[in-house]
């Protein structure tokens, strides 16, 4: 994946090379188009490992062993990791029909997650794709398969997988995740022409790419380290923490960032006078990776051991100043206005 995002970068250099030396409004509609051929990417990228985790989990449950449930463990990391790549885009396509909460129902401050999974597996109703379409988000996404494969509850007790009502369920949500992310792959191409003839998807594509960072930081860092909210250190605030790749996936998330949001944003940046700034936010970029792949561990080590405790709050400061590099210095630069955050859970 690295490999790919590298040669992605690269082409993309072409595309600032030819904004070079233009107006304005030419160099928004390069930026546009790099943003779309780049978004089509990711997309594409997440509908290929969502096939392959539907095709995993389809084949551990057909002939299960500890080797085929580490294939569908392993299948189901690279797919919710290439979601987080493009998680970011919060608008277009993606926001028909839910898809985004479909993908990745969080935060569930209520476990519902759990308290969906016990209801359909107690309960007689035939386990099928249909009614994972009918049954709401909670179950639809990630984060229900992510429940039944990690989840130490549900796996120490009668329904642990492969239990055939589980397995059925397991199946049903990697096959309706493989179709989301097929559907949303096509309609994104669909969404081209509109995309790129309009010009208020600049500053929406510049909005989505700050609210990520502003969650990253504000929702997915500091709710679970204890510098929001309650108060408490909680590894449950965050994201993917029954698997134990809290981390990785925001590693994913600020990688996205970078191959799909970061070279339009130069585009833009440059256009407008201000290349040391672009310069500058690229070098954030590499300094927060810098953190990875030490912190490749499940946050709950991360928050209840005061070294790796340090280790994370470095994290969280690089992270706090690429935030405060594009929500405060790029968006006064650009006159983009900071939008109502439509990804609070609250």
């Amino acid at each position: 994946m690295q490999t790919f995002l590298k040669h992605l970068c690269g082409s993309v250099l072409v595309l600032i090379s030819a904004a070079a030396g233009a107006g304005p409004a030419e160099t928004h509609l390069e930026a546009r188009k790099q943003w779309h051929q780049s978004i089509q990417a990711a997309y594409q990228a997440l509908e290929q490992r969502a096939d392959a985790y539907a095709e995993a989990a389809g084949d551990y449950c057909s002939v299960p062993n500890d080797g085929a449930r580490r294939e569908a463990e392993q299948a189901w990391q690279q797919a919710f990791l290439a979601w987080q790549q493009v998680r970011f885009v919060d608008f277009g396509p993606v926001e028909h029909n839910n898809l985004a909460w479909q993908f990745q129902f969080w935060p569930d401050p209520k476990n519902l997650i759990a308290r969906k999974a016990s209801y359909i597996l107690k309960s007689d109703d035939l386990i099928s794709r249909d009614l994972i379409g009918l049954s709401g988000v909670a179950v639809q996404g990630f984060p229900m398969a992510e429940y039944l494969l990690f989840d130490e509850d549900l796996n120490n007790g009668d329904n642990a997988l492969p239990a055939t009502r589980t397995c059925s369920l397991l199946t049903a949500v990697a096959h309706h995740i493989a179709a989301n992310s097929s559907q949303l792959n096509r309609d994104w191409a669909g969404f081209r022409d509109h995309y790129i003839g309009t010009d208020q998807y600049r500053d929406t594509t510049v909005r989505a790419g700050m609210t990520a960072l502003e969650i990253l930081e504000e929702r997915r860092l500091a709710q679970p380290m204890g510098l929001r909210g309650t108060g408490k250190r909680s590894a449950y605030a965050a994201d993917a923490w029954r698997s134990g790749t809290s981390l990785k996936t925001m590693e994913a998330t600020v990688r996205g960032l970078e191959a799909h949001y970061l070279p339009g944003l130069a585009v833009l940046l440059k256009e407008a006078g201000e290349q040391q700034l672009a310069d500058r936010i690229d070098a954030q970029f590499d300094e927060v990776l810098q953190n990875f792949p030490q912190l490749h561990a499940p946050i709950i080590e991360l928050l209840s051991e005061d070294e790796r405790f340090r280790e994370l709050q470095a994290f969280y400061m690089d992270i706090a100043q690429l935030n405060t590099l594009v929500n405060d210095r790029a968006a006064v630069a650009l006159g983009v206005v900071r939008g109502f955050n439509s990804s609070d859970g609250d």
